[in-house]
């Protein structure tokens, strides 16, 4: 099904040693353009959605070479701006067995960071949305990426938009002097799908509610009490059992209604990096297409087939995801 998408984020590039090299031992680096709703945004293409992505990359080579890898997956770039500011990046070293990955990020001085908020032109951006999905870490880079995301909430809301939300706080961010946990709170009460767990209701609405089935109903229950305009609430839950090996579930609160799904296990890991992203694009595509149920099953197939693709971004059909959902995951070869 074919359906106007919008996601507002950065668009940031990843430098890796190959395999699972640590960088002290290595002289050479694969890179991968990505980002979080990006990575939302590349796979609903690939499941056959309309998507725009909106952001600013670098006005050089680099941002060239972004902005015709975001068009190869379909993707409308129209309200991709450019800025002399070079394009965020971050470096990751890919951890084995025992052996944990590791991060480090240079982003807070790029080109999405220094966008400008007047340079989007949000009814036009939004003009056919149904639905426009957003992160808690957008408005942690920089307040003028915070203004331009809180401008597109509240232009959505007028539109009657479906707002999907998962307010990620990373403490690494929000150097600029306003406070993540108010700021999430008031960008989350223009949105009205909730995607995230008891942290992150913790975090927002700063209570203590415990991450058991009990925990999370409550913790739900006064999340949509303090902000009416939430109407459904999906989580994802990925166990770590080593850094080569997960398990994933999904979880969900509709009305009163509670429901979760089987626990998926994904041994060998490949690479762990946008298993949450292919979680919230597997939602919103199920949204779309099936009952909230299925569609929670669908998103924790998306997430448990992610790791098994390197790079940021879930390339995954439609017919994997569903294939995986429903059993099929012995791996035989396709002929």
């Amino acid at each position: 099904m074919s359906s106007k998408i919008v996601t507002f984020g950065e668009v940031i590039m990843r430098l890796s040693p190959p395999g699972n090299r640590t960088m002290k031992q290595s002289h050479e680096m694969e890179f991968f353009f990505g980002g979080t709703e990006l990575n939302v945004a590349s796979s609903l293409a690939t499941m056959g959605c309309d998507v725009r992505h909106i952001s600013s990359v670098s006005d050089d080579f680099v941002g060239e070479s972004a902005i015709s890898f975001i068009k190869s997956f379909g993707i409308d770039t129209t309200f991709i701006n450019k800025n002399e500011h070079p394009l965020g990046l971050y470096f990751l070293e890919v951890g084995s067995s025992v052996r944990a990955s590791r991060i480090a990020y240079n982003r807070l001085n790029g080109s999405f960071a220094n966008s400008k908020p007047e340079q989007i032109d949000w009814k036009k951006a939004l003009k056919g949305c149904q639905y426009f999905h957003w992160t808690g870490i957008s408005p942690g880079i920089s307040e003028a990426a915070y203004e331009s995301l809180k401008e597109g909430l509240q232009t959505a809301r007028e539109l009657g938009i479906e707002i999907t939300t998962d307010p990620a706080y990373r403490s690494n961010l929000w150097k600029y002097g306003k406070n993540g946990n108010e700021i999430l709170k008031e960008l989350v009460s223009y949105s009205t799908i909730f995607i995230g767990g008891v942290n992150e209701i913790n975090e927002i609405l700063g209570t203590q509610f415990s991450s058991d089935k009990e925990g999370f109903i409550d913790a739900c229950k006064e999340l949509k009490q303090q902000i009416p305009s939430i109407h459904k609430i999906f989580d994802k839950i990925r166990i770590g059992v080593t850094a080569s090996s997960q398990q994933t579930q999904g979880r969900a609160l509709i009305g009163d209604s509670y429901f979760e799904t089987e626990l998926l296990e994904v041994n060998p890991v490949v690479d762990r990096i946008g298993t949450g992203d292919a979680f919230a694009a597997g939602l919103i595509y199920g949204l779309i297409n099936f009952d909230d149920e299925k569609a929670l099953k669908f998103a924790n197939a998306a997430c448990a087939i992610k790791h098994t693709i390197l790079g940021d971004i879930n390339y995954s059909s439609v017919e994997d995801i569903l294939e995986v959902m429903n059993g099929g995951s012995g791996g035989r070869i396709k002929r």
